[in-house]
C-alpha cells in the first residue's frame, strides 16, 4: 500500500491595516500628481494659445493687407501692411530640405551603431552623436556663416550646371550662398543628432528573439534589418523625425545668422533671400513698436498651429501603424 505525504504550506502573514492603507494612500497620491501634471500641461498650452490669439487679433484688426497672401512686412507703416506668405514658404521649404537630407542619413547612422559597428566603436560613436545634440544653435549658426556659406558656392555652381534644368536648382542671381538651400543643409546638420539618437535607441529595443529567428531561417544581416528591425522601429523613426522637424520649424538664431532675409518667394532655391517665422521674429522684435510686436505674435501663432498640425499628423501615422510600434512584442 503506497503511502501518501502531505506538504504543509504555512499561511501567508495577514496584511495589517497600516500597510494596506499606506499602499492605497501612495496610489492615490501618485494618481493625483499624474493627473494634476497632465491637467497643468493642458492649462499651460491653452493659456499660450489664448495669449497668442488675443494679441494676434489686435494686430489683424488693423492690418490693411491679406495676412496669408501679402508678401510685404511693414507693421510700422501707416497704414500697417504685413503678411506671412514668404515666411510660411521659407519655413516649410527649409524644413522639407532638412528632413529630406537628415532622416535617411540619421537612420543609416543609427543602424550602423546598433547593428554593424563593433562594440568598441559603437560606444564612442553614440557618445559623439549625443554630444552633438547638445551643441547650442548659435554655435551651429556661427559655423554655418563662417564655413558652410563660403564653401557652398562651388556646390551651388555644380548644381546649377548639371541640375539647372529642374528650375529648382537654377541659380539666376549672383551672390553668396545665403539661401533657403543653405538653411536647409544647416538645419539638417542640426537635427541629425536628435533623429539619430532616438532612432538608435528604438533599434536597440528590437526583441533579440526576432533577429535570431530570422538568422535561423538563413536571412542575411540586411534581410534581418529589413524584416525585423525596420518594421519594429518604424513608429519610433517617425517620432524621431517629428521631433527633429519641430526643431527645424522653430530654429531662430542659426537661420538668422545664415540667411539673407527678403520678402520675395522664389522657387530657385539657390538664390539668396527668403525668410522663416522664427528668423523674422528674432530680427524684427527689438525694433518693433507695440503694434509691430502684436504682428510678430500673430506670425508666431501660425507657427504654433503649424507645429500642432505636424505633431497631430505624426500621431495619426503612428496610430495607423500600431502593428509596427512594438507595443505587442
Amino acid at each position: 500500500m503506497a503511502s501518501t505525504t502531505s506538504t504543509h504550506i504555512p499561511p501567508a502573514p495577514p496584511v495589517t491595516g497600516k500597510s494596506k492603507s499606506t499602499g492605497r494612500a501612495g496610489d492615490k497620491i501618485f494618481l493625483g500628481l499624474s493627473r494634476g501634471s497632465g491637467i497643468l500641461l493642458l492649462v499651460i498650452m491653452a493659456s499660450i494659445a489664448a495669449f497668442l490669439t488675443y494679441r494676434a487679433a489686435l494686430a489683424l484688426s488693423k492690418n490693411e493687407g491679406n495676412f496669408f497672401t501679402t508678401f510685404d512686412w511693414n507693421a510700422a507703416g501707416d497704414p500697417p501692411v504685413f503678411g506671412i506668405a514668404v515666411l510660411l514658404f521659407g519655413t516649410v521649404v527649409s524644413s522639407i530640405i532638412a528632413m529630406a537630407i537628415a532622416v535617411p542619413i540619421a537612420v543609416g547612422i543609427a543602424l550602423f551603431i546598433s547593428h554593424y559597428a563593433p562594440r568598441k566603436l559603437a560606444a564612442p560613436l553614440a557618445y559623439v552623436v549625443d554630444l552633438l545634440a547638445a551643441v547650442p544653435s548659435i554655435v551651429y549658426g556661427i559655423w554655418g556663416a563662417l564655413f558652410l556659406v563660403p564653401y557652398l558656392g562651388g556646390l551651388n555652381l555644380w548644381l546649377d550646371q548639371f541640375f539647372g534644368w529642374t528650375y529648382v536648382f537654377e541659380k539666376t542671381e549672383v551672390g553668396v550662398a545665403r539661401s533657403l538651400f543653405t538653411v536647409g543643409i544647416l538645419l539638417a546638420i542640426m537635427i541629425l543628432p536628435i533623429v539619430t539618437s532616438v532612432s538608435r535607441e528604438v533599434f536597440l529595443q528590437v526583441p533579440r528573439m526576432n533577429e535570431e529567428a530570422a538568422l535561423a531561417l538563413g536571412a542575411t544581416r540586411w534581410e534581418v534589418i529589413r524584416m525585423s528591425v525596420l518594421p519594429f522601429g518604424r513608429s519610433g523613426v517617425i517620432s524621431a523625425s517629428m521631433l527633429g522637424l519641430g526643431r527645424a520649424l522653430g530654429e531662430t538664431m542659426a537661420v538668422a545668422t545664415v540667411l539673407s532675409p527678403s520678402f520675395l518667394i522664389s522657387f530657385h532655391l539657390l538664390n539668396p533671400g527668403g525668410g522663416t517665422f522664427a528668423q523674422n521674429i528674432a530680427a524684427k522684435f527689438d525694433e518693433a513698436n507695440e503694434y509691430g510686436r502684436d504682428a510678430l505674435i500673430a506670425s508666431g501663432l501660425v507657427l504654433f498651429v503649424l507645429t500642432l498640425l505636424v505633431n497631430g499628423a505624426a500621431r495619426l501615422i503612428i496610430a495607423r501603424r500600431k502593428e509596427y510600434s512594438g507595443a505587442n512584442a
